[in-house]
């Protein structure tokens, strides 16, 4: 199959990207596969350096008369290549592919990610539902029960899990503990406890939460406690709300975008991921792959990632004192019933959010999305040809 697959971050991207960079290495071998992305985010950069694939800068303005240009462009370039496949996963990037289909000879079958638990009632959704979706893929349950009460519902929906490769993150040794919690943090104490989290420093993200939590225990347990928060260096705001909280920020680090997320895991006792809202959230599941029991809140689709008493806890979504009670609880587990949870945690990204299904199950949405749209043209409309196209020198075109 030839396939585009279209993004609209500028930026760092987070899981978002990580997705995206997973089905390009995965399918490449299977797939013929073109990325249109802004050249200014990670995930471009990132894809270039995949061999085999094709990347492409691709902007999507909402300004009538620059969104006019680019959809033209859009168009051209949809019916130039003759892809199978568009998978779109943003809301730009969809409006864009959906205009430029309309009225196509022999347009692509569109299919959408949606990686949020955003709303999808506004009219921009529901064209995009009605004239824009021939499938949609949910990151877990939650958004597929979402969807399904939208416009949406029209549709095919898949549900079709993140995957993670826990050989990567893997178990850290003995040595790579100790070498990373000495180059995190000084001074630490024999019976020091970290709390960990590569999920990224947006308020969205709970982590203010957590040192609330962590000020109001005894002082003999607060001391104990040491936190790493992953992602974009935090703002003077961001500081300055972290002080407030009451814990001294000498037991917090902020390490800001890592290179390899393995050096803050191999530090962590504990993962945690404490969102107001997500959907499928990598960065629990990467806490997971590293052996690490999980604390998750009870928001979207984390509750579906770590089993409460199984692979973590679970606690209600933005409630400090709930929070506070499991931390102590969590600071007087065995390191038996830790290490038992971990291996949980574990076994569960092993067996349900595994690389080979995710890309197994997104090929098979692939397939029967050009399935479904072939038929649908077929009723008043030229029967799109199958393609599947290898690369050749058409790979040089820009968009």
């Amino acid at each position: 199959m030839k396939i585009l697959i279209t993004d609209i971050h500028h930026g760092n991207g987070g899981g978002h990207v990580t997705y995206i960079l997973n089905l390009l290495e995965g399918l490449k071998a299977s797939c013929d596969l073109t990325l249109a992305s802004p050249p200014t985010g990670r995930l471009y950069a990132r894809a270039k350096s995949i061999k085999g694939i094709r990347v492409l800068p691709g902007l999507y303005t909402s300004r009538p008369l620059t969104l006019a240009a680019e959809v033209l462009k859009l168009r051209r370039f949809l019916s130039r290549e003759r892809f199978d496949v568009v998978h779109v996963n943003g809301g730009a990037d969809h409006r864009h592919v959906m205009l430029a289909r309309i009225g196509m000879r022999r347009p692509p079958a569109i299919v959408w990610t949606k990686h949020n638990t955003n709303p999808v009632d506004s009219v921009g959704h529901r064209l995009r539902a009605r004239f824009g979706t021939d499938s949609a893929i949910a990151v877990c349950e939650y958004v597929q029960r979402q969807l399904s009460r939208s416009a949406y519902g029209n549709r095919p929906i898949h549900v079709v899990r993140n995957g993670i490769d826990p050989r990567y993150v893997g178990f850290s040794t003995a040595e790579q503990r100790r070498a990373s919690r000495a180059a995190l943090f000084a001074d630490l104490p024999e019976d020091a406890f970290v709390f960990g989290s590569v999920g990224g420093t947006d308020y969205n993200k709970g982590w203010l939460l957590l040192l609330q939590a962590v000020a109001r225990l005894p002082i003999e347990e607060q001391r104990r406690i040491r936190i790493v928060i992953a992602g974009d260096p935090p703002s003077a705001q961001m500081l300055a709300d972290a002080q407030a909280s009451g814990l001294d920020l000498g037991q917090v680090v902020f390490p800001g975008l890592v290179p390899d997320i393995r050096n803050v895991l191999a530090a962590c006792d504990v993962g945690f991921v404490l969102s107001y809202r997500e959907a499928a959230s990598y960065a629990s599941c990467e806490t997971m792959a590293a052996g690490l029991p999980t604390l998750v809140s009870a928001a979207g689709g984390l509750p579906e990632n770590v089993r409460d008493g199984v692979d973590g806890w679970v606690v209600p979504v933005g409630d400090v004192e709930a929070l506070t009670r499991c931390v102590s609880n969590i600071l007087k587990t065995s390191p038996e019933t830790l290490a038992s949870l971990g291996a949980s945690a574990k076994h569960r990204i092993e067996t349900v959010f595994s690389i080979p299904t995710f890309l197994a199950h997104t090929e098979q949405v692939y397939r029967a999305a050009c399935k479904r749209y072939d038929r649908v043209q077929s009723d008043g409309a030229p029967l799109r040809s199958s393609r599947v196209t290898s690369t050749s020198a058409s790979r040089r075109t820009p968009l």
